[in-house]
């Protein structure tokens, strides 16, 4: 068993922190996506829609998409559960990772991949009105967490789940984006600093 993965992409990072909180240790093998070895045709066999990472299986089975692999580990190392037990909190995991996914983590994404110089041969064409459009999103998002996080520790509850996982990458993410963590943002700031503390943090 493999991931083939990028190390500075965001996607592989929430794996890796994922498979961190398991203490799963997978082997890693590393492509470069600025030489856009994830369009190459041998790569495309592992994943036709050429992206990273992807699970490779001891029998070959690929395995793409990060909640998916991650889905896959839990399946075979059900503790610590970061998606959560019982059928309401696995809802309310799933529900605030999906948020956190369409409202913050591809926000951010756009906003990186519509106007860094280095996606240029990546995002063919760059649109850097759809960038823009995209910012107050972000921090509309980022408003709302804010709000929800007056009365819990942890995006979906009160334990650290998957959810936190994606919160976490898309908040650093926004480094390269050029987006700034607005300093209001109080409960938010206590929610980052507690999962940056996390030794899962730096996988």
């Amino acid at each position: 068993m493999k991931i083939i993965e990028s190390n500075r992409a965001p996607n592989p990072r929430r794996v890796r922190i994922f498979l961190a909180e398991k203490s799963v240790d997978i082997p890693f093998e590393q492509i470069d996506l600025g030489k856009l070895d994830h369009k190459r045709p041998e790569f495309c066999e592992f994943n036709p829609m050429k992206q990273v990472p992807v699970l490779i299986l001891d029998d070959g089975t690929c395995i793409a998409e990060t909640v998916a692999i991650c889905r896959y580990i839990e399946g075979i190392k059900p503790e610590p559960r970061l998606f959560g037990e019982g059928p309401l909190e696995q809802a309310k995991i799933e529900m605030w990772n999906r948020r956190l996914e369409f409202g913050l983590f591809f926000r951010v994404a756009q906003i990186f991949r519509h106007l860094h110089p280095a996606m240029k041969d990546m995002e063919v064409p760059q649109v850097s009105a759809w960038a823009e459009a995209n910012r107050p999103r972000v921090y509309d998002m980022l408003s709302l967490i804010d709000g929800e996080l007056a009365d819990r520790e942890f995006m979906a509850g009160d334990r650290y789940t998957i959810a936190d996982i994606t919160a976490l990458v898309a908040t650093d993410f926004m480094k390269p984006a050029k987006l700034a963590r607005p300093p209001e943002l109080v409960n938010f700031a206590r929610w980052y600093d507690a999962v940056s503390a996390r030794p899962s943090a730096t996988a």
